[in-house]
């Protein structure tokens, strides 16, 4: 026997060895249907299947146009004692702004229907402030300061800022940062962290602008929801629908209590403000309030050890397959989560990595699982500097562990050895 394939070979059998324990679960219990059923998706009728809807296996990570997150359990019994009374909106978004103002240690707070309502609404609240005759004038601007300097590019989202009647002034560098201030300029958005931040908050400040810092995706951890307040920031965002396990349709806007109750009256309930279609209810108010509460009592790296291990034993399950490879990493930006790569000779399997993601999306169950393809994003958007476009980067198949529910770790490994498997056989 060649060496070479002696050594292959032997590789491949330790492969097997370390995933039969994983593999003979099967033998012993359909953990699939086990997994299904314990996160309410089994074969039997709900309240998706019933109108033709299909429930997804989440390996993709808190997507919107795949429902986000799963609510902590916290948040949905928050939003179900909310719902049972009547309240004042005023009054509660108030008394909600109190305490999140306590537990993040910014002046205020305010709940929004999302990330990007929270851009429309420091928008509106740094162009009008609390002038009744301003809000009601919105979108239309003349007479108001409405330009928006956009500190690192365009993104998919600044059409929030543009509804409020914002007229975006691009720039990528803190020198055209500094070029770009002006009597018109009403406020500075940028999705900035760490050196690159710190160095723009204090020319913001010379200028007298307000910035608004959106870090949608920053929790957890929970400590972000201080550090943009720390560093100087005058406003800043977070999605409450992504790994803050809140409501889907809600999110936070922190920061100056002048401004935070300037953004109040450009938002629901008042009536004739740009922002009142940006509705967020009671529920969702309570629910955030909730998620940030729990937040501050979870131990996150017993989460990040569950995480690990839910990819690992992924990891563990497709590189029994020969020729397939894995890596784990955790981002450092947002979406800080074990993320696990799989790779393979595309050539060789004739099959690439776009292929293998329709399979385990049209396959049952269904999978979803994160490439560099983004169905959500309207094709005419061009996020960036046109200047200088970035290099396009290799597509790869990645596998977010923290949307992923118990048991679902080994239905996603199965699965997609099993996609490998074939494609390699077809070979």
């Amino acid at each position: 026997m060649n060496i070479n394939a002696m050594f292959s070979n032997r590789r491949a059998f330790l492969k097997w060895a370390a995933v039969l324990p994983t593999l003979g679960a099967y033998a012993v219990e359909d953990l699939f249907a086990k997994a299904r059923k314990s996160v309410g998706r089994s074969a039997k009728a709900n309240v998706y299947t019933r109108i033709g809807v299909t429930p997804i296996i989440n390996a993709r990570g808190t997507w919107t146009y795949i429902s986000g997150s799963q609510e902590l359990p916290e948040v949905r019994q928050a939003k179900q004692e909310a719902a049972m009374h009547f309240v004042d909106m005023w009054e509660l978004h108030r008394a909600v702004g109190k305490r999140l103002a306590e537990l993040s240690g910014a002046e205020a707070g305010l709940v929004t229907a999302g990330a990007a309502a929270a851009m429309a609404t420091a928008t509106a609240a740094c162009m009008a402030g609390t002038d009744p005759a301003k809000i009601w004038q919105l979108p239309d601007t003349t007479g108001m300061k409405n330009e928006v300097i956009m500190f690192g590019g365009r993104i998919s989202f600044d059409s929030a800022i543009r509804a409020a009647g914002g007229k975006l002034v691009v720039v990528h560098s803190h020198d055209e940062l500094q070029a770009a201030f002006n009597d018109k300029t009403a406020m500075v958005y940028t999705t900035a962290r760490g050196d690159r931040l710190e160095k723009a908050i204090p020319m913001t400040k010379e200028a007298r602008v307000p910035i608004l810092v959106d870090w949608a995706a920053g929790i957890p951890p929970i400590e972000n929801l201080s550090l943009p307040w720390k560093m100087g920031a005058d406003l800043y965002t977070f999605s409450g629908g992504k790994g803050l396990c809140g409501p889907q349709c809600a999110g936070l806007l922190l920061g100056r209590k002048d401004l935070i109750e300037a953004a109040l009256a450009q938002s629901c309930p008042w009536e004739g403000a740009v922002c009142r279609p940006m509705k967020v209810g009671k529920e969702e108010i309570m629910g955030v309030l909730a998620a940030v509460e729990a937040w501050k009592t979870r131990d996150l790296s017993q989460l990040d050890n569950e995480w690990n291990r839910r990819v690992k034993k992924i990891a563990q399950l497709v590189e029994s397959v020969p020729g397939v490879t894995t890596e784990i990493q955790t981002p450092q930006g947002g979406n800080r989560y074990p993320t696990l790569t799989v790779k393979w000779d595309e050539a060789a399997f004739k099959m690439n990595v776009q292929e293998c993601a329709k399979k385990l999306r049209d396959g049952s169950p269904r999978i979803e699982v994160l490439t560099g393809n983004n169905p959500s994003t309207v094709p005419g958007v061009h996020e960036g500097d046109p200047k200088t476009p970035r290099p396009p980067r290799p597509d790869s198949l990645r596998i977010i562990s923290m949307t992923l529910q118990p048991g679902e770790d080994v239905v996603v490994g199965r699965r997609l050895r099993e996609v490998l498997s074939e494609a390699r056989k077809a070979v």
